[in-house]
């Protein structure tokens, strides 16, 4: 098996947090919720893992330098998540095989989802696989929209959904894993002409089908994984499933 690598997105800023601490340093049931993380891709057999980090890196740095796995890259200017992943060249320049792209504010990654993808990714080798999953209330999600064979087509954010779109349940997790080298090659071509004038991996996929490349969306990530954490009321909500979680585990 070659070696299984993971960008973890981490550079961001905890201001809706009401903390001055990096977000991924945020207290999740006592523990920085960037730890869970690290630990399902751990768990998985993720062996390399690029933490892009930005705000207050120093604290970062210093909370995860007992992991050995850990390789730290620097993103110094928050100028998109296609940016963060971009700063990330150098470290994947001798990576061979499949990249898995992940939110470090999503401590409830599983490791058996991470797994799943991988293997799919291994056994399929497409460009690109997305990890979806399915909300009964998909608002603020971009929706993953796929033709009349299933097959994926895109991904359409909800102010751009159609009526019809925005009906659909299957949702855009920030989950990826994408062949190295296609990853790159989707990096040389993103743009930012948007109106935040900034670089989003959300188009990476697009731009891969519109190249002839094989792009899969695979809905195997569980309604846990996607809560996120951005807001305190994010943050009570994640440690009410957590505990829910332990409760009900065997």
């Amino acid at each position: 098996m070659k070696q299984r690598t993971a960008i973890v997105m981490a550079a961001g800023k905890g201001t809706r947090m009401q903390s001055d601490l990096p977000k991924v340093l945020v207290p999740v049931c006592g523990r920085p919720m960037i730890e869970y993380v690290l630990d399902a891709l751990q768990q998985a057999g993720v062996t390399r893992q690029i933490v892009v980090i930005g705000h207050r890196a120093d604290l970062v740095r210093e909370q995860l330098a007992g992991r050995e796995d850990v390789v730290f890259v620097e993103q110094r200017e928050q100028l998109g998540t296609g940016h963060a992943v971009m700063m990330c060249r150098e470290a994947l320049c001798e990576t061979e095989g499949a990249v898995l792209i992940v939110a470090g504010d999503s401590p409830l990654m599983q490791a058996d989802s991470i797994t799943a993808l991988f293997d799919a990714f291994d056994s399929q080798q497409p460009a690109c696989i997305l990890g979806t999953g399915y909300r009964d209330d998909p608002a603020g999600f971009g929706r993953v929209v796929r033709d009349e064979q299933n097959c994926f087509v895109g991904i359409v954010e909800q102010k751009d959904a159609t009526p019809e779109q925005q009906q659909l349940k299957e949702v855009n997790l920030s989950c990826y894993v994408f062949a190295c080298g296609d990853l790159l090659a989707s990096l040389d071509a993103l743009d930012n002409t948007n109106a935040q004038g900034e670089y989003y991996i959300t188009d990476c996929p697009g731009l891969l089908l519109a190249a002839g490349k094989e792009v899969m969306a695979l809905d195997v990530l569980k309604p846990c994984e996607s809560l996120s954490i951005n807001t305190m009321e994010d943050l009570a909500v994640v440690e009410a499933e957590m505990d829910r979680l332990q409760t009900n585990a065997p």
